[in-house]
């Protein structure tokens, strides 16, 4: 959908409005403010001010933010200091256990669906785009989501967990080896092939094969130790 700035008169405030066609196919945006709203009030949840439907479209109205992680790597040249990763982790763990919290997987974790705040909020770390996510407990029974298998890759190749390279179904756990692999270099970077799934097979590929030590080679030991323990959870594991 399209994104537009627009000024809230009442409090005077900037604010970002989405917009998306009635028509358009699979769209998600009917269902992401249920998402926010459900999660409204957490460190790093953006505000839903309005939704609804407007002259054939639907349109939500949220906080205005800053530029996503994506945009702050690329500024500085695709290189972030030890100090500003440790920062950016510690925001990342808490936005995700969060929503793990209210039994939700993100399951789209990248850099562009973190963005910084503005003014004085510009050092929060705020997550955004919950199309994809999921409830892992059933609602009505409150049993764990089955395990399942053959399941398409529906997120960025270079962030998702091995499991999700695999076909297993997403659950909790791949959304924080997803926020490891965003944090870390990966050899995996800049990886060529004949067709996406010949790519997407070398990723999976360097991710099965390179030593943890080589993956946290710089970092602190706590990296290695948080991979390690995510790789350990079972799909039905709760423990984040």
């Amino acid at each position: 959908g399209d994104i537009y700035l627009r000024i809230n008169i009442i409090f005077g405030e900037e604010v970002a409005i989405k917009f998306k066609s009635i028509k358009a196919k699979h769209s998600q945006l009917e269902y992401k403010p249920k998402v926010y709203k459900t999660l409204a009030g957490g460190v790093g949840i953006p505000f839903v001010h309005w939704f609804g439907t407007k002259c054939n479209y639907n349109a939500m109205v949220l906080d205005l933010l800053g530029p996503s992680l994506e945009d702050l790597f690329n500024f500085c040249k695709r290189k972030f200091t030890l100090k500003t990763v440790l920062l950016l982790v510690d925001q990342l763990i808490s936005c995700i256990e969060y929503i793990h919290s209210h039994n939700f997987i993100h399951w789209d974790i990248k850099p562009d669906n973190f963005l910084m705040g503005i003014g004085k909020h510009g050092n929060q770390v705020n997550v955004i785009d919950f199309g994809l996510t999921k409830k892992f407990h059933d609602p009505k029974t409150h049993l764990h989501i089955p395990y399942r298998e053959n399941k398409n890759l529906t997120s960025i190749a270079r962030y998702t967990s091995i499991n999700t390279h695999l076909g297993v179904k997403h659950t909790h756990h791949n959304d924080l080896e997803a926020r490891y692999f965003l944090c870390v270099a990966l050899p995996c970077q800049g990886l060529k092939a004949a067709t996406k799934k010949q790519k997407y097979d070398r990723i999976m590929e360097k991710k099965m094969t390179t030593p943890i030590d080589i993956l946290c080679h710089g970092y602190p030991n706590e990296f290695g130790i948080f991979l390690n323990y995510t790789h350990a959870l079972r799909f039905d594991d709760v423990k984040s």
